[in-house]
């Protein structure tokens, strides 16, 4: 049995699709198991068990002749099963005519009236559902368990490279976001600075991010005038962060990828929804985590993904949010 899953979105989907990974290769585990990720994500899957394959689509060296080309190589694998966790059109067409027995994806993809089974895609409606289950529905068939959650595999390797930067206590903080709207702003992590210092904590506070987000991270570490605040962003690969997450006293995120990071190696951690709310189903899965947001705002949720800037020009969402509610979640980390 060959087996495609395809989810070509951000790093916080491709870990969100990991359970999927497990339950596939747990239920089937003499099925050739390939995944499609997104160019440049494909570093998240590192030592997965169980992967045969990982394709990449690169979008930014023209998306629809590479998408022709993709489909054509996926086509010449002769898939028994094509699963499909996307929504968008690029992707239901590579499902669509995949060529394979079995396409199947959710109902809200327009190319799923060319699937051979859909399935509900709920947000926000009658039941609270995390991703991670929306996920599994896809495969519930093959006797998945729908609560498995996500996992990441850092090497040895990857624990060795951030060991030095262990020998203290420490937190984390991953202050930026693909959507302004969902990131909290860098007045309120300096401010943040501040109350944990308040509570009595000395150790290091890690500022995390890719290379795009070493700017930002440096003007937060430069602002709040501490020495014991170091900028890693850009310097650490996506296993690394992870294994220097697991060990944090407490990891501070957006709704974004590191809080989804956070769950898969279920670091301690504590989200500011922004503009977004949980009931999305984009929380934390953690064993230890907090959540700050802002519960008395009419225009809030203002949209699933974020936007560019607030709509209603406040950005109350981020701006009111208690910092001070914040470092005291250290109380009972």
């Amino acid at each position: 049995m060959k087996i495609l899953v395809i989810q070509t979105a951000f790093i916080g989907d491709v870990i969100l699709a990991t359970p999927v990974f497990r339950e596939i290769v747990r239920c089937k585990p003499e099925a050739q198991l390939d995944v499609l990720v997104r160019n440049g994500n494909e570093g998240l899957l590192e030592n997965f068990p169980g992967i045969s394959t990982i394709f990449t689509w690169d979008k930014k060296k023209g998306k629809y002749p590479t998408l022709l080309r993709l489909l054509k190589k996926i086509r010449a694998e002769k898939y028994d099963y094509v699963f499909n966790l996307q929504r968008f059109g690029a992707t239901g067409l590579l499902t669509a005519f995949s060529g394979a027995k079995n396409k199947i994806g959710f109902d809200k993809n327009p190319f799923s009236a060319f699937y051979t089974q859909r399935v509900a895609h709920q947000i926000g409606e009658d039941r609270y559902i995390h991703e991670t289950s929306r996920n599994l529905e896809l495969i519930l068939d093959f006797g998945a368990n729908n609560t498995t959650k996500p996992i990441l595999y850092p090497s040895s390797a990857d624990y060795t490279k951030v060991k030095p930067l262990q020998e203290e206590n420490y937190i984390c903080f991953a202050p930026t976001s693909v959507w302004f709207t969902k990131q909290l702003p860098s007045e309120k992590w300096i401010e943040l600075i501040v109350r944990i210092r308040e509570t009595g904590f000395s150790g290091m506070i890690y500022l995390l991010g890719g290379p795009a987000d070493n700017e930002d991270c440096q003007k937060i570490l430069t602002a709040s005038q501490d020495l014991s605040v170091k900028n890693l962003a850009g310097k650490l690969s996506f296993l690394q962060t992870a294994a220097l997450m697991k060990g944090a006293k407490m990891n501070y995120v957006n709704d974004s990828a590191p809080l989804h990071i956070a769950s898969a190696m279920n670091a301690p951690v504590t989200v500011f929804f922004c503009s977004t709310v949980p009931s999305f189903g984009f929380g934390p899965l953690s064993d230890v985590s907090f959540i700050i947001e802002h519960s008395n705002l009419s225009c809030r949720p203002c949209g699933l993904h974020g936007y560019r800037e607030c709509p209603q020009k406040h950005f109350r969402c981020a701006l009111d949010l208690n910092m001070k509610n914040a470092s005291d979640v250290l109380k009972h980390a």
